[in-house]
């Protein structure tokens, strides 16, 4: 009889443990420098046949492949009630979870739009716009997105190191309730009206992971951009800023130049906020290819890892290759993106190189 309780005992904790709920939590440690890639595309690509390599051209899932090139970050953004469900929830705790599993840290972009919030875009999801002109029913919305997604990454045991509460919103979000300048699509208060539903997302953020770090993002990391953290200052609070930095998008300037005014706008950003700077989102394609285009990524990161107070550069969808694009380009008629960082066949190109140690 003794000799069977040990056995009848070790039957019932192999019993009991696959009864018990899965219960896996990452310890993912968040980097003292982020160098990051958003690939919220991803998941479409790779239902569209897509697959990967590392730097070594050897077939790897995409994680893997950044993995070889240095990063160590993903970010992703979230649409309330997108085409094909890209960028849904679903899609997007099942890409944080794959992120989390290789040990990469996280940032959520949450647009609070069914597609692309920009500063030529920030469209009501279609299932709230009939309380389009109710502010205090769309912080509601943007509250309850905001933990409905959140609590749903926690379950999977993944805690975000980053989160930003809206997309470019240089002219605010949720327009035109939340837009900031009066046009004839603007609304007086507009600084009132985005402030509360920054907030709410604000805390709602706070309220499901305390310890993350929330900021408002803005685009044209070049820009004089103390002025809007000034005004949106006065109604609320954020813990990092993050910014946008296409060097090439306009030929003002050499794209050099157009790093260096960015850097020198970073550093009056943390002089006058004294808080830690993100590149949430940078991008390069010179006319004269691929290695005009790593010296100018390479040119902007040299720079900003001398700064103690940047947080991160996160490269704008790498992964992107062959001039594929997703569905809902096609049914707009729009080109593919034309930054993509990788080659044909999925290997990563020398402009991932700059994310090296």
């Amino acid at each position: 009889m003794k000799r069977l309780i040990p056995l009848l005992a070790a039957a019932l904790l192999v019993f009991s443990c696959e009864k018990s709920p899965k219960n896996t939590s990452y310890d993912v440690p968040t980097p003292t420098f982020a160098k990051g890639a958003d690939v919220s595309w991803v998941s479409e690509m790779e239902y569209d046949g897509k697959t990967f390599k590392t730097k070594k051209g050897e077939q790897a899932d995409i994680f893997t492949s950044l993995e070889s090139c240095g990063i160590n970050a993903i970010r992703l953004r979230v649409w309330v009630k997108p085409s094909g469900g890209w960028s849904g929830k679903t899609d997007v705790v099942k890409l944080a979870e794959r992120a989390a599993k290789a040990g990469m840290a996280l940032m959520i972009d949450f647009h609070y739009s069914d597609f692309f919030a920009d500063p030529s875009r920030q469209d009501i999801p279609a299932d709230w716009a009939a309380d389009k002109a109710s502010i205090d029913k769309m912080c509601t919305h943007v509250k309850d997105h905001t933990t409905d997604v959140l609590k749903a990454i926690k379950e999977k045991g993944v805690t975000p190191a980053w989160i930003q509460i809206g997309n470019e919103t240089r002219n605010g979000m949720l327009w035109p309730i939340g837009q900031l300048w009066e046009t004839s699509y603007g609304t007086p208060g507009g600084w009132e009206n985005f402030a509360r539903l920054y907030k709410a997302g604000y805390s709602a953020a706070k309220a499901v992971f305390p310890n993350v770090k929330v900021m408002p993002h803005v685009n044209n990391a070049y820009a004089d951009n103390a002025w809007w953290f000034t005004e949106l200052k006065k109604y609320a609070s954020f813990d990092m800023i993050a910014l946008s930095h296409y060097p090439q998008a306009e030929s003002k300037m050499t794209s050099k130049e157009y790093n260096t005014a960015a850097i020198a706008n970073i550093k009056t950003l943390y002089s006058t906020f004294n808080v830690p700077i993100m590149v949430s989102e940078v991008g390069v394609k010179t006319p004269d290819g691929e290695a005009a285009a790593k010296e100018v990524l390479s040119d902007f990161i040299t720079q900003v890892r001398k700064l103690s107070f940047c947080a991160g550069v996160f490269y704008w969808e790498p992964e992107v290759y062959d001039w594929w694009k997703p569905a809902v380009y096609t049914s707009k008629g729009w080109n593919a993106y034309g930054m993509g960082a990788y080659l044909t066949g999925g290997k990563p190109s020398s402009v991932m190189d700059v994310f090296a140690d």
